[in-house]
């Protein structure tokens, strides 16, 4: 009998409503636990950018296209998601008057409006939160200690590590309420099933049970480590306006997602030394963001998994 050796696979996935999103390849797939307990799956029609042209897929360019295409299939599972989860479930609640009037004038799309307007106030928000306020508060601060505001040394170090900060903060505070701590779990629970899978195990819920939820390929490391990167961006800006400062960080995101697009995959395909100190803040975050799934969720990430899963091994990186 052949030993086994472990592979590196571009499958990856997200945690979604009482559901797990799987991306293989070719195929996309989103696993739902319903309001029966059944399990519904349903391949997604997803057209990623990088398919436009070789552009899109070169080094450093990748990495940016790759968060776009990560918001708009999030976005599109997240729906779908919801929708089936409370599929059956019996209205506890009259609609209100200003959803019955948006149900009138918008019809089906009233959702999609909803769903939007609330990612544009989402994205406006973390703008203010992530670039602006930072800039904002070290300069109230060099006013008390002139000498902090000499150089770009101490302010991009002081904005990286508050980004850092609030960022962790924030997803500790989420992880705390029930809907977000099962979120966690079915982040846990999509993260074993892919270990299981890269280790060539047959996937069944004893199996991917024993592997860790910590994996180097994930939404939470690519996010840290686009935040580090961020601080030694930030040592070659030398605006201090908040808001010149925070359009030139908002022209520079992509510089940032693609080199930490590419960390991430120096640090799924090799294992050493250097790849594990790349990796190891953002294994350290997945403790807030991944949280030990149950064999239920287990049984969804599976199916999840199966229907991307290629027959020819082209999901080798």
């Amino acid at each position: 009998m052949a030993e086994k050796t472990k592979i590196k696979t571009s499958i990856g996935g997200s945690a979604l409503i009482e559901g797990i999103m799987m991306r293989g390849p070719k195929k996309t797939t989103v696993a739902v636990r319903m309001s029966d307990h059944s399990i519904y799956t349903e391949d997604i029609d997803f057209k990623s950018i990088a398919s436009k042209g070789k552009f899109f897929r070169l080094p450093l360019i990748r990495g940016f296209v790759s968060l776009v295409d990560s918001m708009r299939l999030s976005m599109k599972c997240l729906m779908l998601s919801a929708d089936k989860a409370i599929e059956g479930e019996e209205e506890t609640e009259e609609p209100g008057k200003f959803e019955k009037w948006a149900m009138e004038k918008f019809g089906d799309k009233f959702y999609n409006i909803l769903m939007g307007f609330a990612s544009f106030v989402g994205v406006v928000i973390a703008i203010l939160l992530f670039f602006a306020l930072p800039t904002f508060i070290f300069n109230m601060l060099a006013k008390v200690s002139p000498a902090m505001g000499e150089g770009t040394l101490w302010r991009s170090v002081f904005e990286g590590i508050f980004k850092i900060i609030l960022f962790l903060g924030y997803v500790y505070v989420v992880s705390r309420t029930p809907d977000m701590k099962r979120t966690f779990m079915y982040h846990g629970a999509e993260h074993k099933t892919i270990f299981c899978y890269e280790n060539l195990e047959e996937l069944t819920v004893e199996n991917v049970r024993k592997y860790t939820r910590f994996h180097p390929r994930c939404g939470t490391s690519f996010m840290v480590i686009m935040l580090i990167v961020g601080v030694v961006i930030g040592l070659f800006i030398t605006a201090t306006n908040p808001l010149i400062r925070t359009v030139i960080k908002l022209l520079l995101l992509p510089v940032s997602c693609g080199i930490g697009y590419e960390l991430i995959k120096i640090c799924a395909k090799y294992d050493n030394i250097f790849t594990k100190i790349i990796a190891a803040p953002g294994l350290m975050a997945q403790r807030i963001t991944t949280i030990e799934p149950d064999d239920s969720m287990i049984e969804i990430a599976i199916a999840a998994i199966k229907p991307v899963i290629p027959e020819n091994g082209e999901d080798l990186i």
